[in-house]
């Protein structure tokens, strides 16, 4: 067993092979996952297990860089908006906007996983691209310089900061 970490064997070693710049999804029950593509399908009855529940424990697990959902979510979704902020309060990613469209016809297909969960929740489709940890690859005695990108995450990563669309 391992307590506080992932269980479900195949879910843990999708993440185990994520490297910085690589997309992951989690989608809700309906979306439609490319035929070829690594599926890793937890949905199992309506709303089990939810969406936000797979988005919380995937963040414990990966550093994440950007976020990227449907700009739909704003104003036709809010509730799913708050608990995107709340999930990713803190991650240092940066919120992206983009299409339901775009989301199905060309980043799934560029999606190195996909986890379906079994939420019947509208626009849950969520793209994250997997980044390092600025802190770990950056230490102060490193004596490397570190990039500006790296800066700008890790202040938003110690100010907690609440992400906003960009």
């Amino acid at each position: 067993m391992r307590p506080g970490r992932i269980l479900h064997p195949e879910l843990a070693q999708a993440v185990t092979t994520l490297g910085h710049s690589d997309i992951f999804m989690v989608t809700d029950a309906g979306f439609p996952i490319p035929a070829d593509a690594w599926r890793i399908d937890l949905g199992f009855y309506e709303g089990l297990p939810d969406v936000l529940d797979v988005l919380r424990v995937v963040r414990q697990e990966v550093f994440v860089e950007e976020v990227h959902f449907a700009g739909d979510i704003l104003t036709k979704n809010k509730p799913l908006y708050a608990s995107l902020q709340d999930i990713f309060t803190g991650a240092g990613a940066e919120f992206k906007l983009t299409t339901h469209e775009e989301l199905v016809n060309e980043i799934a297909y560029k999606a190195k996983f996909i986890i379906r969960s079994g939420s019947f929740n509208p626009w849950a489709n969520i793209a994250m691209v997997a980044s390092t940890d600025p802190f770990a690859w950056f230490t102060a005695d490193s004596g490397t310089e570190i990039l500006p990108a790296y800066v700008e995450r890790r202040k938003r990563m110690s100010d907690n900061v609440r992400p906003e669309p960009k």
